[in-house]
C-alpha cells in the first residue's frame, strides 16, 4: 500500500481527519485515489495552507518550490514514475 503525506511525515495532523485542526489534506475529497493515496495524501503539493514542517504552509505559489525539494514529493515522483500528474493535471481535478 501506498504511504500518504501524514505517514512518511509522521505529522499527526491527519489522526482525526475531520478535527478542527486538521490538515487540509486529510480533508480533500476531490484528490481522493491520485497516486494511489488517501484523500490528498500523495498531492499535498497542490493543496494550499497544508500544516507541513510544522506550520501553516501558504498557497502552491508560495510553497511550490520547498515542495518539489521534498522528499515525500520526490518519493512519490519516483513511485509513480510515467504515471506521475503534474501540479497542472491535479490543480484541474481541485477546480471541478
Amino acid at each position: 500500500m501506498k504511504k500518504n503525506c501524514w505517514e512518511v511525515k509522521d505529522c499527526g495532523k491527519c489522526t482525526t481527519m475531520l478535527a478542527d485542526d486538521a490538515c487540509p489534506v486529510c480533508k480533500e475529497d476531490k484528490l481522493d485515489g491520485i497516486h494511489g493515496g488517501v484523500k490528498g495524501g500523495r498531492a499535498c503539493w497542490v493543496i494550499p495552507h497544508t500544516k507541513c514542517g510544522g506550520s501553516t504552509q501558504g498557497l502552491l505559489s508560495s510553497k511550490f518550490i520547498m515542495c518539489m525539494e521534498c522528499d515525500f514529493y520526490n518519493m512519490v515522483r519516483q513511485e509513480e514514475q510515467e504515471s506521475f500528474q503534474t501540479a497542472a493535471t491535479i490543480l484541474s481535478i481541485l477546480r471541478q
